[in-house]
Order: structure tokens, then C-alpha cells, then sequence
């Protein structure tokens, strides 16, 4: 079995993912395997990760299940070697898209349908107050939804170009506090 050594740099970039992981509802090993393939020149197989990370190779297991649902890693086949080897996407811009993607689909989706649902019950004397808030938030929701959906078709290319033009637009915007 080849042994990984990490270095200073990918140990710490591997530490903090995992980390950020927490923070944003995922498990740490899942993060730092994700991390650990992210930056690793070559596809990597389980075993290589258990030794490099130091966790059990089911917890590897079950966290390369994960990443690929996510659609973020892939198994790789090696030349003379049967075991699966697995590489993480490297064009950050997709990878965010499919992680937007994947957390509206867990999580949007749900609290804008209950919230529909909410509305859909008729509002009794005392919750006009509620009934006028889960409005304000359904239509936060759809609104960020309708513009999600237009974003989620332009090409990461062009995606990126928009997101750089954001200077100039900050011209056109007012910012909070300020009229023009």
C-alpha cells in the first residue's frame, strides 16, 4: 500500500474543510475527504485515504457513498489495479453549481413547499400577523428561486464573467442607506 504523507499545506487546507464542513451541516471526515481529493494530483483509492486522514475505512466508505450522490467525486479506474480510485471534480465553479444545486434540493425545496402549504390553510382572526409574514417570506423564497433558476442555466464561463462585472453593477445599485 502506498503511504500519503501530507504536507504542511494540504493538511492544514484538509483540517479547515473539515471544519467548514461542520459549520455547514456536513460531516467532518466527509469534508476532509473531499478536500483531500480535491488536492491530490492523482485518483486515490479507500485504503489510501483511511491511512491519510487516520479514519476507519468504513467511515471512508460511507462518506465516498456521499460525495458521489453529491455528484462531487467519481470512481477512476487505474491500469493493473482492481480496487476503485476516486478524484473530486476540480473546476470549483461546477462543483459550487452542483453544491447549490444539491442544498435547494434538500433544503429550499422543502421549506418553500411548507411554507405554500402554510398559506394554503385559512388564516384565523388572531394569525393575520403570521399569515403576513409566511407571505413575506414565500415571496423572498420564490423570488430568490426565479433568479436561482435563470442563473443555474448560464455556462460557469459566463457565470464567472457576470460575477467579476459586479463592480460595475455596484455603480448602477444603490447600497442600503444611500438613495441616489
Amino acid at each position: 500500500m502506498t503511504e500519503i504523507e501530507l504536507n504542511p499545506t494540504v493538511k492544514r487546507f484538509v483540517l479547515h474543510w473539515g471544519e467548514m464542513g461542520t459549520r455547514w451541516g456536513i460531516n467532518r471526515t466527509v469534508a476532509q475527504i473531499h478536500a483531500l481529493l480535491y488536492l491530490s494530483e492523482r485518483p486515490l483509492h479507500a485504503e489510501e485515504i483511511a491511512q491519510a486522514l487516520s479514519v476507519a475505512r468504513s467511515n471512508v466508505s460511507g462518506s465516498l457513498r456521499e460525495l458521489q450522490g453529491w455528484g462531487i467525486v467519481r470512481v477512476v479506474h487505474v491500469l493493473g489495479d482492481r480496487r476503485d480510485h476516486f478524484e473530486s471534480l476540480t473546476d470549483v465553479w461546477e462543483m459550487f453549481r452542483i453544491i447549490v444545486e444539491e442544498r435547494k434540493r434538500r433544503e429550499v425545496d422543502p421549506t418553500v413547499s411548507m411554507l405554500r402549504g402554510c398559506l394554503q390553510e385559512p388564516p384565523a382572526k388572531e394569525s393575520k400577523y403570521v399569515h403576513a409574514r409566511l407571505s413575506e417570506m414565500t415571496e423572498f423564497f420564490e423570488t430568490m428561486l426565479s433568479f436561482y433558476e435563470d442563473a443555474r442555466h448560464v455556462s460557469p464561463k459566463a457565470l464567472r464573467q457576470f460575477v467579476k462585472m459586479r463592480a460595475g453593477m455596484s455603480l448602477l445599485i444603490p447600497k442600503k442607506g444611500k438613495a441616489k
